[in-house]
């Protein structure tokens, strides 16, 4: 596969999980979350806003791979 093409794909996957990811967090914010105090809200919100690195790192990683031209 072209790099271009994998990168794209991986771009578009990336833009994805993200949003899905956010919609996710805040339904759960919505549902779960209603009678919470404000520090219990702001460490959700930091580990549910940092939490969609992890699953990203393998489409990133799939990204980069194959960037070497064969001689």
């Amino acid at each position: 596969m072209p790099p271009r093409l994998r990168k794209f794909i991986g771009a578009v996957a990336l833009l994805v999980l993200v949003m899905v990811w956010a919609l996710l967090a805040m339904a759960l914010a919505q549902s779960v979350l209603l009678d919470i105090n404000g520090l219990v809200a702001a460490i959700y919100y930091a580990v549910a806003g940092l939490g969609w690195v992890l699953p990203a790192m393998p489409i990133i990683s799939w990204m980069s791979k194959g960037d070497r031209r064969k001689a």
